[in-house]
């Protein structure tokens, strides 16, 4: 398993995974990123919360699934506020080398306070 390489700093690592598999650790963060590909998730472990284009935050708890539509229109953070690792089971699978995540900008009005870390 490997996931966007993070941990608690600043880090936005767009590795393509492995497997099927994405893991957060604890304190990690995504970093605002999109996908080029739709891509549906199921939180297999831990509590993932996510914010999105419009600064709505979501929280995906174990057995939860959501949808991340593709495009610029639809950057997001996601961050592992929990003391577990976060384990996302994701399709579809990307073909070798293609970048699992685009880095972007945070939209506007994402602050520290919105998104509880830094705003990348």
């Amino acid at each position: 398993m490997i996931g966007f390489g993070m941990s608690t700093g600043r880090a936005c690592v767009t590795t393509v995974p492995a497997g099927h598999e994405i893991v957060i650790p604890p304190g990690g963060c995504t970093g605002w990123h999109y996908h080029r590909v739709r891509l549906e998730a199921v939180v297999l472990a831990g509590t993932l919360t996510r914010i999105l284009h419009d600064l709505t935050v979501e929280v995906h708890r174990p057995g939860t699934a959501f949808v991340e539509p593709a495009g610029i229109g639809h950057i997001h953070l996601g961050h592992n506020l929990g003391t577990e690792p976060v384990v996302l089971h994701v399709t579809p699978r990307l073909p070798e080398g293609t970048p699992f995540s685009i880095p972007t900008p945070a939209p506007s009005g994402a602050t520290p306070e919105v998104c509880r870390q830094h705003p990348h």
